[in-house]
């Protein structure tokens, strides 16, 4: 989903209907802009394919797509994933886009299929976390690169901010590179690294992200 919002508003309590809720309150939830860590990896990397994990109105698979990568966008929300379809018609980007309706608990990508492997702000509480990176960890190609992006989290920054989220649905980096087999991974890299600032105005949420940038050895 995108970091960049129109406004701060208290996200609700994630399950799996919230979301649906959430996109339907408003003609559009996002701007619709990619999310800045995504254009710091991704600008140099030649376009291949694409697993956009968490798509959501699907900002960030439109960017891909538009600079000559074919993605598979993921999301649990129909109703996000047919925002992303609608405006992929608009900007004649239908044929570089997949958007899947899968539900990450659960559904495994297929193996060493992606070029680049992007999910951002996958606030899942309720699932086995570090078996769905896994998941998608082992959807990375040989020499392919994993991002994964979620807010910083910490007793400076609390929950009272307009763009809350419940504590059990945040992470590190270092969870996960946790997961990696550090004999299939190279290059790997786990910092804090500050939001964008128009995009932390907008949402009201001034965490920082925690960013996992890692590169599957090639065979």
């Amino acid at each position: 989903m995108s970091e960049h919002g129109h406004g701060p508003a208290r996200q609700p309590a994630i399950t799996r209907d919230s979301y649906d809720e959430l996109y339907r309150s408003a003609p559009a939830v996002w701007t619709g802009r990619p999310n800045g860590q995504l254009v710091a990896e991704a600008t140099g990397l030649p376009p291949g394919t694409a697993l956009d994990a968490g798509a959501g109105e699907g900002g960030d698979a439109l960017w891909l797509a538009a600079r000559g990568w074919r993605v598979t966008a993921v999301d649990f929300s129909p109703v996000a994933l047919g925002r992303g379809a609608a405006k992929a018609a608009e900007l004649l980007l239908t044929d570089r886009i997949d958007w899947r309706h899968e539900d990450l608990e659960v559904w495994t990508p297929p193996e060493a299929s992606f070029d680049l492997v992007t999910a951002h702000y996958l606030h899942s509480a309720w699932t086995d976390r570090a078996a769905m990176f896994r998941r998608l960890a082992a959807a990375v190609a040989p020499g392919g690169t994993l991002l994964v992006v979620g807010h910083q989290h910490g007793e400076q920054w609390g929950h009272g901010h307009a763009h809350a989220h419940e504590a059990g649905a945040l992470y590190t980096a270092q969870d996960v590179a946790a997961v990696l087999d550090p004999d299939e991974w190279t290059d790997v890299v786990t910092e804090t690294r500050d939001r964008d600032p128009g995009a932390a105005h907008r949402t009201g949420n001034p965490v920082p992200d925690t960013v996992l940038v890692a590169r599957r050895r090639a065979v």
